[in-house]
């Protein structure tokens, strides 16, 4: 038994019945000789002849061969009836017993089995085509004919009485072959670019799990990396907590000794002044002058001597000998750099957004690099999408202080700036009142409302950092030499939020922060 792919190999792709005289063009592929030569001959007036199998191209009319093999296969082969169950739709012609039929004809709106097909009419009236429970659907609704035409105004098949004395009479048709050809092309056009398109996205799936991968074990890397250098200067934070507590321990005792021994010497002296200061009274209450006059002990010599010795200030411990200044001032330094050290925040830099960006400006994985793509991308239509070649960050700024810095060495046309959102998708930054920018065409200009102003002297540099003070209304540029160069700076009052925007004609350029 055949099945029904092996019918397939014995049917026409034009007609789409079994072989009738059966020829073969040079690329290999098989046809009925009426049906090729028709269509060689709509060819003709196009000077160029196609394959209607693999399209391949003929400048001369090509030549016909027989392919008397496949012909005496298609004369004498009996086709095996198919599963009942595939179709359900039998022959018209048999009453005696349901046979299932292999064709149907769209002029004699009937079904026809192997025994029934053999002996079929093969004019061209009688189109053939896959069994069907309603053959008559190739006939026109109104006059009952076989639709030989299509209408591309009205957008439908149509016979040869729609055109004579139809509503359709006066209008442009075409052939029904020659407009399912050109159907045809335009689908296979159609399917090149969904299949590029299709290439394309796998290649960015495949580049984008690629970049997964990496950034994921690049991840666990640093991970492992940064916690190993966290408990390293944990336990040199704790070693240090201890030296400097042990040391501050020590200090104290020693302050403590110092204090305590002065103390002593102090309480030593008061006892002795306080000694010395009744024997004064007793003298100075004395009504004897002898007594008073031969005493040794008040001598105004002892008296300043005890005041020397009572100055002890210098010996009491400075406070500086805890080191107090030292320590804090290193942690108070410790402490702003940690407040300071920014992870996953707006200062890690900004990124593009690919669903502003034109069909013409490939975005890279990491989302800071735009450059000119060689071929359109076809990317979903979008309100929010350049027309042009540009894109915007993903991030809008209403507020705050901002900087970037970016590379421009890879392109000899290009622009970067701030813009609002609601500047027009057609138009470029720098062009209108809603964008201020840096262009790079030769030479480097600032542009705001088309007007350029441009840098004497001239930058030598091609990295450059863009600078936003929201509050104060201000968009600077700078030139990234050493020392930094001051290009420009902007001053306006900002009415909405801003976005970075990056313009490329050529080229590519980088956000490096």
């Amino acid at each position: 038994m055949a099945s029904a792919d092996l019918i397939d190999e014995l049917s026409c792709s034009i007609c789409l019945s079994i072989y009738t005289d059966p020829v073969t063009l040079r690329c290999g592929h098989n046809y009925c000789r009426e049906c090729i030569d028709q269509v060689l001959d709509t060819q003709k007036e196009s000077g160029l002849y196609i394959c209607p199998e693999c399209r391949e191209e003929f400048r001369e009319r090509p030549v016909l061969f027989n392919a008397r093999a496949l012909r005496n296969i298609a004369e004498k082969f009996l086709i095996p009836q198919p599963n009942q169950e595939e179709t359900g739709i039998y022959c018209t012609d048999c009453v005696d017993s349901p046979v299932p039929a292999i064709k149907s004809c769209q002029l004699c709106e009937s079904s026809l089995c192997v025994k029934h097909l053999s002996v079929h009419d093969k004019s061209p009236e009688h189109v053939l085509s896959d069994p069907a429970n309603s053959p008559g659907n190739r006939k026109c609704s109104i006059h009952k004919k076989i639709v030989e035409y299509y209408c591309p105004k009205e957008r439908v098949c149509i016979c040869v009485y729609c055109i004579a004395v139809g509503e359709h009479k006066g209008h442009r048709v075409e052939k029904l072959d020659e407009a399912i050809e050109k159907k045809k092309k335009k689908l296979r056009k159609d399917l090149e670019k969904l299949t590029s398109k299709k290439a394309w996205a796998e290649e960015q799936v495949q580049s984008l799990e690629e970049r997964k991968t990496d950034l994921q074990e690049k991840a666990a890397g640093i991970t492992e990396k940064v916690a190993a250098l966290f408990r390293d200067i944990g336990r040199e934070l704790e070693e240090l907590e201890k030296r400097v507590m042990s040391e501050i321990s020590k200090q104290k005792e020693k302050v403590a000794q110092s204090v305590s021994k002065l103390i002593q010497q102090l309480e030593i002296q008061k006892d002795e002044l306080s000694w010395k200061m009744s024997h004064i009274e007793e003298l100075c209450n004395s009504t004897d002058p002898m007594t008073v006059l031969k005493d040794q002990n008040s001598d105004e010599e002892d008296i300043y001597q005890s005041k020397q010795e009572d100055n002890t200030d210098t010996k009491v411990p400075s406070e500086d000998d805890f080191h107090e200044n030292s320590i804090t001032d290193k942690l108070h330094e410790l402490s702003d750099f940690i407040k300071d050290l920014h992870i996953g925040t707006e200062q890690s830099g900004v990124l593009l957004d690919e669903e502003t960006a034109s069909n013409y400006i490939q975005i890279s994985a990491d989302l800071k690099t735009a450059s000119l793509s060689s071929v359109k991308l076809f990317r979903p239509e979008s309100p929010r999408r350049f027309k042009n070649y540009q894109v915007l960050s993903k991030r809008v700024f209403s507020s705050g202080r901002h900087s970037w810095e970016v590379d421009m060495s890879n392109s000899t046309s290009c622009r970067v700036g701030l813009c609002y959102p609601n500047m027009d998708k057609k138009s470029y930054i720098g062009d209108n009142k809603f964008s201020w920018c840096l262009q790079k065409e030769y030479k480097y200009n600032i542009m705001h409302v088309s007007k350029c102003i441009p840098f004497i002297p001239k930058p030598t540099s091609c990295k450059f950092r863009i600078c936003l003070d929201y509050e104060a209304g201000q968009i600077s540029f700078y030139e990234l030499i050493d020392p930094i160069r001051h290009l420009h700076t902007f001053t306006t009052t900002f009415i909405k939020p801003l976005h970075l925007v990056i313009c490329i004609w050529n080229g590519s350029m980088k956000i490096t922060n």
